[in-house]
């Protein structure tokens, strides 16, 4: 007999303090809770009574809660499952994923996210357990793509994990050097298209006139110096993805020709008559805002419509700074592997690392680990190595407040008279003092809701609570009575 709304839910957790709160909040909201801390406490609840949802850790005592999904699925087929775990990587999310999860979260988590989604699983059948999915081979966690696992990379792996298994195109979008091609990656790698070609295209690489050809094909003689019959990406990419880079470089007659393809699924060669019916996942990315774009005509809006089905935002290195010594690590494995020699970075190195800018991302830095490990005379790589190496940083200085009669701008420009500023540091210098006003303004102005306020300024809420943290806010004097 399945369970029902009114049948109690079960809370697999070993830590006794997130216990306390999950239990407290969902006791609010009138649900009755039966906890335990173990596999054999878990299995042993399973075999007494129904539960209409069950939250479960990742880690416990004795064992993996996720890898013991099945003896769960066997006592309960209809339970909806939520996962929570403090292993937030990609491959834990995927594992997720493939377990049939109803919902992944990764610790720590927003307590009213995971209320409302007790909610919904509450009133909701989980899928069945022989549904088709896509089975992850054990070990595979170290060779995941993406490294990191800030609060800001765990929303990217959860909207990675909900389009495996399905076609839904992707629109990915980020600063460069953030990772977008890794993204399109692990979406076709770990997807139902793993066994077809992974095509990738960059549009902004291509002239303006050779584009379509590129992308569609040409018949020969279609063009001057077509001399022979050409497949297109589409084509190569049948059955597989097709990875569009920097798509708002794409010319406006490319973009047509694109909507067109996306629309019904067949495309024409250049020169040619007959159209070619193509199976292919798009997944599109640009480190461009293509709403302004939208407004002057220069990027279709319906195209933008067909391509941002399912949206993905990487955040920039600078928003997930705690992911750096993994990256590190990461790139000091690889540069091994390239043949460079083998480097350790000692803590404060790291930690040197960590206070960088980084306007070039996840891309810059592993460039930078690649140079410390060709340029580093000893094995071991401390922070006046790398000072040595690639120089040091400006710290920000502090940008004085306008005397309520030039405004922001006559402040601005007396805090650039400095004589001989630092090459190289003013932009960054510039946005460092700007920021503190800028979260205080975001405050006052949503009465210290840090939830509002982090989407008026359009970052993640765990970015702007740390970044609270680190600049010594005090968000209780915003809230209005």
């Amino acid at each position: 007999m399945p369970a029902t709304l009114s049948d109690p839910i079960l809370l697999v957790e070993d830590d006794a303090a997130i216990a306390t709160v999950i239990i407290a909040a969902l006791e609010d909201e009138g649900f009755a809770i039966a906890h335990c801390s173990s596999i054999a406490a878990r299995d042993k609840q399973l075999a007494g009574r129904r539960f209409a949802v069950m939250l479960t850790d990742v880690i416990l005592e004795d064992g993996d809660g996720l890898a013991s999904l099945s003896a769960v699925r066997d006592r309960a087929p209809d339970m909806p499952v939520i996962v929570l775990s403090a292993q937030n990587t990609l491959d834990t999310a995927v594992r997720a994923s493939e377990s049939d999860a109803f919902e992944y979260f990764p610790k720590p988590f927003d307590l009213d996210e995971l209320v409302h989604a007790v909610r919904q699983a509450a009133g909701a059948r989980a899928p069945a357990a022989d549904e088709p999915g896509n089975a992850l081979a054990g070990g595979e966690g170290e060779k995941m793509p993406l490294v990191g696992r800030s609060p800001a990379m765990q929303g990217v792996y959860r909207m990675i994990t909900r389009v495996l298994r399905n076609d839904l195109t992707v629109l990915v979008t980020g600063e460069s050097g953030t990772g977008k091609e890794l993204v399109a990656e692990a979406i076709h790698e770990l997807g139902n298209r793993r066994t077809g070609p992974f095509v990738a295209v960059n549009t902004a690489a291509i002239p303006a006139d050779l584009v379509e050809s590129e992308l569609f094909g040409h018949e020969k003689g279609a063009f001057t110096g077509a001399i022979a019959q050409a497949i297109g990406k589409f084509e190569q990419a049948n059955g597989g993805t097709l990875f569009l880079d920097e798509i708002g470089d794409m010319p406006a007659e490319a973009q047509t020709r694109l909507l067109r393809a996306l629309q019904s699924g067949r495309i024409r060669r250049v020169g040619g008559r007959q159209e070619i019916a193509v199976n292919v996942r798009i997944i599109a990315a640009t480190n461009r805002d293509l709403t302004p774009m939208i407004a002057t005509g220069t990027f279709r809006e319906d195209l933008f419509y067909r391509l941002n089905v399912v949206p993905i935002v990487l955040p920039p290195l600078r928003e997930r700074r705690e992911d750096i010594a993994a990256l590190v690590q990461h790139f000091l494995v690889l540069a091994a592997e390239d043949g460079l020699p083998r480097r350790i970075l000692t803590p404060d190195a790291v930690e040197r690392l960590e206070q960088r800018t980084w306007r070039g991302n996840v891309r810059e830095l592993r460039n930078v680990v690649y140079r410390l490990a060709l340029m580093a005379r000893e094995e071991r790589i401390d922070a006046d190595s790398v000072n040595d190496i690639i120089g040091p940083e400006n710290a920000p200085a502090v940008l004085p407040q306008a005397d309520g009669q030039g405004g922001f701008g006559a402040a601005l420009a007396g805090w650039l008279t400095e004589e001989n500023p630092p090459p190289g540091a003013l932009y960054h210098r510039a946005l460092a003092a700007f920021e503190k006003p800028l979260i205080e303004y975001a405050l006052g102005r949503t009465g210290g809701n840090q939830l509002r306020a982090a989407q008026l300024l359009g970052i993640n809420r765990n970015t702007l609570r740390k970044r609270i943290g680190e600049l010594g806010l005090e968000p209780e004097r915003f809230t209005t009575s």
